[in-house]
């Protein structure tokens, strides 16, 4: 691959100011931001991302599920773009840098090439993905997924939000106009910065993460179904409590996770009681299990442990149960010339690095299935993220800002080689 020019480096100022101006849309008063997908706080800060491109010289499409794609000339127009990018929806509760910082990053990339005056020789790509989240709409990550063939775009702008709002009614309140179709935007590389949403970096006091892939993920939407009765007439042996049996399956999910460690992770995100009273026993109760682990077969035998846990649980209380697998997502490797790269540009920076594997999802995952990809991680302050209390340092977001400028340089410069089958 060829070489970047490492004298050169961002302005991490006017990213900082970048990442402070955008928090502006959708902000929480304890200082995170509320920015679901397709909501009108998404809507603004679309519309701050597109302007920002178009000042700073780049032409902005959108596909049919909204993602908004920036490009930068390169000198050779029939080499396909070396792209970068995130998302700038949050969770309901989220901080200000989770894919935030990403997609920024992209554009002071830009803005850095167009001070020095330097034309790269494949184009530069920059992506705001749509949905990365996942809150608003299942799954997260859809529109990269669409764009990879993962998910038909008929699918993704079927699904609904808990109100019923389909992402094709979303996108039409918004304004969205599709300018191109799902998945028509070749890519011949993605490199993703990401904070890396756990402690692992900050604890051994390291700069940068990099990611030599993603870990598998199971989502499922379960239900248990027992019987409302009076809650002071009905004797303890008599009772059919659905959310009793909920507290039984939380905790074989941490029995079965712990069993599988220490990689693997097992969370029930969200339970909801139907019809519920206060004097009423609970007859029905829908939750959610979120499973993560970055080997297949490790994924496979928790699903099969899952699903016999709840089944004995059923049984000896008799209720009903369902446990549905709405998504699944492979373990996935990144390229490994691209990870090097991202290695010896840290090296040159001098800037402190481990190797790790992602332990959240990322729309580089899914790009990865088609697209030699690869992604950076640079701290946050205990590792926290989707909360309002998700911090990051600007030295730090500069410094992987720095290493993607370097990354997205050296890539863009390359040789031409073969595309990959």
């Amino acid at each position: 691959m060829g070489t970047a020019r490492h004298n050169l480096r961002v302005d991490g100022a006017r990213l900082w100011s970048s990442l402070m101006e955008t928090a502006a849309f959708g902000a929480t008063p304890a200082g995170g931001i509320n920015r679901l997908t397709l909501s009108p706080e998404d809507g603004q800060v679309r519309d701050w991302f597109r302007n920002a491109c178009e000042a700073a010289g780049l032409t902005v499409g959108t596909d049919e599920l909204g993602t908004q794609f920036a490009l930068r000339p390169g000198r050779d127009s029939t080499r396909p773009p070396v792209a970068t990018g995130s998302h700038l929806d949050t969770q309901p509760t989220g901080g200000r840098f989770d894919g935030i910082l990403g997609t920024l990053a992209g554009l002071e990339v830009v803005r850095t090439l167009n001070d020095a005056g330097i034309e790269t020789e494949a184009p530069i790509l920059i992506v705001n993905w749509t949905n990365e989240e996942g809150s608003r709409y299942a799954p997260a990550t859809m529109a990269s997924a669409a764009h990879v063939g993962t998910f038909t775009t008929a699918d993704i702008l079927a699904r609904t939000d808990v109100d019923g709002v389909s992402v094709a009614d979303a996108l039409d309140k918004l304004g969205i106009a599709a300018t191109e179709p799902t998945g028509s935007r070749t890519i011949g590389a993605f490199v993703e910065l990401h904070i890396e949403q756990g402690p692992i970096l900050e604890a051994e006091d390291k700069t940068i993460g990099v990611v030599e892939g993603g870990q598998g993920i199971l989502w499922f939407d379960g239900t248990i179904t027992g019987f409302e009765s009076h809650a002071g007439t009905t004797p303890m042996p008599r009772r059919r409590d659905a959310f009793a049996g909920l507290a039984e399956v939380a905790l074989a999910v941490e029995r079965i996770a712990r069993a599988h460690g220490p990689s693997a992770v097992g969370t029930l995100g969200e339970a909801v009681i139907g019809a519920p009273s206060r004097n009423v026993i609970p007859g029905r109760v829908r939750f959610t299990l979120d499973i993560r682990d970055p080997r297949a077969a490790t994924l496979d035998a928790i699903d099969a442990e899952l699903r016999a846990a709840l089944a004995e649980i059923a049984g000896r209380r008799n209720l009903g149960f369902t446990l549905d697998l709405v998504w699944r997502q492979e373990p996935v490797p990144f390229d490994p010339g691209i990870v090097a790269l991202i290695e010896r540009g840290a090296d040159s920076l001098g800037l402190p690095h481990r190797r790790m594997v992602s332990g959240a999802s990322h729309d580089a995952c899914n790009l990865a299935l088609k697209v030699p990809t690869a992604m950076i991680f640079v701290p946050c302050k205990d590792g926290i993220s989707h909360n309002e209390a998700e911090s990051a340092t600007q030295f730090d977001c500069t410094a992987g800002a720095d290493l993607l400028l370097q990354t997205l340089l050296t890539l863009a410069n390359a040789p031409v080689t073969p595309p990959r089958a």
